[in-house]
């Protein structure tokens, strides 16, 4: 079993009981599934690119950075440039809960990813209830059908979609409904990285298709070449949060590209 199919296996079990405690109907009345999303699309287009990712801990990584707080991450990311934040709410593989979400929504005017296993339409209500603008679908943890429904739900509840793909043979999910391709250059099967695989991906998609490089960009100079190949947007998370200080990492970042 890798760590996705544990991912996905915990995640089914934690769906059940969340369903057992909040009813739809619930969230549909909680304070912010009324407000107006903000578009990740057009932030990409009018900011620097890039959406930065608050993330306590990784499967692969352990923890990564256990000390800092949601907003003060989040402000500097906004104060700097960021085209949105990406914010973990897997609790049991990547440290992350609702709150971390619920606590910078009024402070901060971009764009707000739920970054999560997006498996079950009853998660669809939960990001919308809890103040998120975009969610992700992950190709590999969903057939192509599910993507359709999926990106339809998310539209009916005015949220965007970033579509995630690290194969070939993914790109047969892809639908002409989807706002935002992401190319994750790790493998979430094995978590290796491959920057060129990604490039190559990009080649293949429809013309204009607003693509992101997502993940494993450690450096100014995996940045920049993929910055070079054409890519609209990245989502970085390690890169800012290993630091002791993300906020003053991602200020720094942002001078130099």
């Amino acid at each position: 079993m890798t760590i996705l199919d544990k991912i996905i296996e915990r995640k089914k079990e934690e769906i059940t009981i969340s369903k057992s405690k909040i009813s739809i109907d619930e969230l549909k009345n909680s304070e912010f599934f009324g407000r107006k999303s903000h578009s990740l699309k057009e932030s990409i287009k009018n900011r620097n690119g890039i959406i930065a990712e608050f993330k306590r801990q990784s499967p692969s990584k352990g923890i990564i950075n256990n000390n800092v707080a949601p907003l003060d991450v989040a402000s500097a990311y906004e104060q700097f440039g960021a085209s949105g934040i990406s914010i973990l709410t897997d609790k049991d593989f990547f440290g992350g809960s609702f709150d971390d979400i619920l606590n910078v929504r009024n402070q901060i005017n971009i764009p707000v990813l739920r970054k999560d296993f997006m498996i079950d339409e009853y998660q669809f209500y939960e990001a919308k209830s809890m103040g998120a603008d975009v969610i992700l679908l992950i190709a590999s943890c969903l057939s192509p059908n599910q993507v359709q429904e999926f990106t339809e739900l998310a539209h009916e509840l005015d949220l965007e979609v970033l579509f995630e793909i690290h194969t070939e043979e993914e790109l047969k999910h892809f639908n002409s409904k989807i706002d935002l391709v992401g190319i994750n250059n790790r493998n979430l099967k094995d978590f290796k990285v491959d920057l060129q695989h990604s490039v190559q991906l990009k080649d293949q998609l429809p013309k204009d298709t607003l693509s992101i490089a997502e993940s494993g960009i450690y450096t100014l100079e995996d940045f920049k070449y993929l910055k070079e190949k054409g890519f609209d947007g990245f989502l970085m998370g390690e890169y800012f949060m290993r630091n002791t200080d993300p906020a003053k990492a991602f200020e720094e970042f942002s001078m130099t590209i």
